[in-house]
Order: C-alpha cells, then sequence, then structure tokens
C-alpha cells in the first residue's frame, strides 16, 4: 500500500513538467497549426480517426448483438431441452390398465437393444404350390391373411429349404416394403419354427415375448414406425431404423400375462368371424336351393304349395324413366356391389357428379331396383339392388325399374342369386366395353323370374330374413370384440 502512494505522489508531481514540456512544443508549431483554426489536412485526418472508430465501435456493438443472438439461441434449446426432459420425467412408465398383480415402472430399450435383424428371401406367386411340402410366408400376406399371431400357415412352396431363410418360434416379421407409411407398420409374430420367410420381410428375434412385441409394435408404436419409412411411390422400412425405435417394456411375466389376455380376445374374434362366415355360406346354399325349387317349404297344414310360374321381368316390373328435368333432385345414389345403393359422394369421398346438371339423371324412388352393367369380382354381370336408403338420382347408364308386385324381399334375395347371370350372359354383347355388359332394355325386361304364390314367397323371404339376423347379430358382436380390443391396446401399454 505504501508503494502505491509513492506511486501516485510522483505521478502528480512529475505531470506539471509534462504540461510545460507539451506547451514549449506547441510554441514552436507554425502560426497556423498553433492557432485554432486547423489546416484542411489535420480536419480530414481527425474524420477519418473518428470515422474509423465509430466503425470500430459499430463492429463491437454488431459483434456483442450477434453474441447475444447466439447466446439466445443456445438458452431456447436449452429451455426446449429441458422442457422436453420435464414432459419425459412426467411421464410415468406404467400402463392406465394394469393387471393387479405388476407393480413398478417399466424400462425404457431401443429394439436394437434386445433384438437381431435379418431379412428373408425371395419366395414369387409362382413359387407358391397348395400341395407344396414347406410352408411360408410372403410379405404381402401380412396385410391380407394374418394379424398379430400366426399360428396356421396359408401358403406352400416345393423351393429348398437349404435356400431359404427358415422362422424361429417366436419370431417378430415386419414388411420392409409397402404402399403406404401406416400400411408398411405391421407386425406378426410366427409361432411355428422352419416357416419360409420370404424377400421384403424384416425379421427380428427379440429377447422380448414376440406376441407381446407384435401388439405393442401394431399399437402403441404404429405411427413411429410409419415416420421411421422412407419413400413416396414405394415406401421402405430397413432394419438400420427400426434398431432405434424406442420401446418401453415390463418384466418377462407381465409380457406374458398381456400377450395372453389380448391372444384370447383374438381367438374370440377369429371364432365370431369364423361363425358369420358359415352362416353366410349357408344363407348362400340355401337361396340356391329354393330359387331353384330344389327346395320347397310346405303351407300352414303340410300340404305343397302349387307349382311355380316363370314370368318376365316386364310382367312384374315397369321400367322407371323420370328424368330429373327440373334439377329439383341432387342427392346423387350409386349402385355398389358390396355395399347396395349407398350416397355417391360417401362412397367415392367426393362429387363425382356436376351438382349443378343433374337433369339428365334418373330420380330414384324409395324401394326402387336399379340394375348396374358394371362388372366385377363381386358382380360378374353387375348388380341389382333395392333402393332402401332415399329419394335421389342416378346416372342414366343405370337401369331403373319397379315392381308391380309385393313382397319385395323375395325379389330382393333372388337378385342376391347366380340363377339369373346365365341370361345376361346369353343375350349380352360385351362390345368396345370389357367392363360393362352391353344390354338392350328389351332384353333386359325379357329376363326369367320364377314366381311361387304369394304365401310361398313370403316363406322364403322370411326364412332369409331369420338367417340375415343372425349374421348382423353375429357381426355386432364382432365389431364389439373388435371395439373392446382397440380400447385394451390403448390401455395395456406404458406411452
Amino acid at each position: 500500500m505504501a508503494q502505491d502512494k509513492k506511486k501516485t505522489v510522483f505521478a502528480r508531481e512529475e505531470r506539471p513538467k509534462q504540461t510545460a514540456s507539451l506547451e514549449n512544443a506547441t510554441n514552436r508549431l507554425p502560426r497556423s497549426v498553433r492557432d485554432d483554426q486547423p489546416t484542411p489536412s489535420l480536419r480530414a485526418e481527425r474524420s477519418e480517426a473518428k470515422q474509423s472508430v465509430e466503425t470500430k465501435q459499430s463492429l463491437r456493438m454488431e459483434r456483442s448483438e450477434a453474441k447475444q443472438s447466439v447466446e439466445t439461441k443456445q438458452s431456447l434449446r436449452m429451455e426446449r431441452s429441458e422442457a422436453k426432459q420435464s414432459v419425459d420425467a412426467t411421464r410415468t412408465l406404467v400402463p392406465k390398465l394394469r393387471f393387479k398383480e405388476f407393480h413398478g415402472e417399466w424400462e425404457r430399450k431401443k429394439l436394437g437393444d434386445i433384438s437381431t435383424f435379418s431379412k428373408g428371401k425371395s419366395i414369387t406367386k409362382s413359387d407358391i404350390d397348395e400341395n407344396g411340402k414347406l410352408e411360408c410366408i410372403r410379405y404381402g400376406e401380412l396385410y391380407t391373411t394374418y394379424g398379430e399371431i400366426i399360428k396356421e400357415i396359408a401358403s406352400k412352396t416345393n423351393l429348398n429349404s437349404d435356400d431359404l431363410i427358415l422362422s424361429d418360434f417366436n419370431d417378430v416379421i415386419i414388411p420392409a416394403s409397402g404402399e403406404t407409411q401406416i400400411d408398411i407398420a405391421t407386425a406378426s409374430c410366427v409361432m411355428k419354427d422352419g416357416v419360409a420367410l420370404g424377400g421384403d420381410l424384416n425379421i427380428i428375434k427379440s429377447k422380448a415375448n414376440g406376441v407381446f412385441l407384435s401388439y405393442y409394435l401394431n399399437s402403441k408404436r404404429k405411427i413411429d414406425i410409419a415416420r421411421l419409412s422412407q419413400g413416396i411411390s414405394v415406401v421402405h422400412l430397413y432394419s438400420s431404423q427400426l434398431k432405434t425405435l424406442n420401446l418401453n417394456l415390463p418384466q418377462d411375466e407381465e409380457q406374458q400375462k398381456i400377450a395372453s389376455f389380448l391372444s384370447a380376445v383374438d381367438e374370440k374374434i377369429q371364432q365370431l368371424t369364423k361363425k358369420k362366415a358359415l352362416l353366410e355360406q349357408y344363407k348362400k346354399g340355401v337361396m340356391q336351393q329354393l330359387f331353384s325349387g330344389t327346395l320347397r317349404f310346405k303351407d300352414e297344414n303340410g300340404e305343397d304349395f302349387p307349382e311355380w310360374e316363370e314370368k318376365r321381368l316386364g310382367e312384374l316390373a315397369e321400367r322407371n324413366t323420370n328424368k330429373n328435368r327440373e334439377n329439383k333432385v341432387n342427392f346423387v345414389l350409386t349402385n355398389s356391389a358390396t355395399q347396395g345403393i349407398v350416397s355417391q359422394s360417401d362412397y367415392f369421398d367426393r362429387d363425382i357428379a356436376n351438382q349443378n346438371n343433374l337433369t339428365g339423371y334418373y330420380i330414384v324412388e324409395l324401394d326402387d331396383f336399379i340394375y348396374n352393367p358394371r362388372i366385377s369380382v363381386h358382380a360378374p354381370v353387375g348388380p341389382i339392388k333395392r333402393n332402401k336408403l332415399e329419394q335421389g338420382v342416378m346416372s342414366p347408364l343405370y337401369s331403373v325399374f319397379k315392381f308391380k308386385v309385393e313382397n319385395l324381399e323375395y325379389f330382393e334375395y333372388y337378385f342376391e342369386t347366380v340363377n339369373w347371370h346365365r341370361y345376361l350372359e346369353n343375350v349380352s354383347n360385351m362390345g368396345a366395353r370389357h367392363d360393362r355388359m352391353n344390354i338392350t332394355n328389351v332384353d333386359f325386361f325379357k329376363m326369367p323370374i320364377p314366381f311361387p304364390c304369394d304365401a310361398e314367397r313370403i316363406k322364403i323371404a322370411d326364412y332369409l330374413s331369420a338367417i340375415d339376423t343372425k349374421i348382423e347379430t353375429v357381426n355386432q358382436q364382432i365389431e364389439k370384440t373388435q371395439d373392446f380390443k382397440k380400447g385394451l391396446l390403448q390401455q395395456l401399454f406404458a406411452s
């Protein structure tokens, strides 16, 4: 401290000498320089010096602002990261619905931490043989044939097993390519050894329960898998992407419990689906026998009904040619082979017809029948359906007619059979369009229709209607069980 004081005193003592020296030096300068009016050269130098100082200050300010901007961005990133960590921390790794004997949080893992990955080898459609010796799975069947569990194998081949990739029990398979991102996120667990796995299949051999994993991937992780896929017209999914998938997993015992429970629900759905298919098959066979006359009902006294007549469609029904000339009706209908008469905009998810010009369309009334000449797999000569919806309009390409006799259900069921197909095939002219039947109205209304007496027509319709009621009851059970399964999938897995 004493030394600092001495330095200060010394500096104060020296300052007058420095000032005097500076004054002496100034007196020796020329008058123009000593006066308060600087020369142009000095003014320029001072201006440049000032600009240089301002430039440096400006640069320092810009650098300071840039630094602050970087620090702000870094701060925002840190805040976002902390917010994300905070959200993750608040997520409890516990499902909403849980079996009472299990406790504690699930464990976070990546799919790559618990699995190894490989791919199948190509099995073409021509390689499939229904009498083949080796069971096989092709990737397209994951979309059309299988669910989360594969126990029964649909396809076989005679290819050499040594040249193929064979499954191990508990393998999980996911398509490696597909049409859409959401479709490709489809997992199935193979519950058999030695099944040949086709090309374009990702094979996951996991330490986890394969059935549990399939249900989990198809529900809670379906969107995540879809986001991992790449491509536009054809979507691809690679094992390198699947490895990064984040999972939340319980202990093995809880995995098994969840897998078994969901398997039981699926088994119930399969049983109901099989029951529905058998009822539909039975109905189809009964209709063929009833409308061909090989199976007949008795009257209330146990006696035979009168012999059937055969009448032309034109005798029983009249053509509807009522056009929408004033454009008052704008509800456009379409005739679907599988769904019947439906709203065109609902069926196609958009309006096909021009709403401002429907004057050339036929007005279709409730209970009118409509023939659509467009052929399909479900309707090889085109469908004939009854309008049970409401009044609407239809394209003049369709034939619209109304029956003049009662018990429309009888005719509705008759047109579900194939008994009338042969007649249309014989009178049609395919013409230039191979997707439509070309039939004149005259020939169409000459179509032969089997015509029992009123009482027997009612018996036939009532019997088939009772089968339809059973089919609808089973279908409702299927839908309820499927909804129950969806709810389980949302609640049995931790987010």
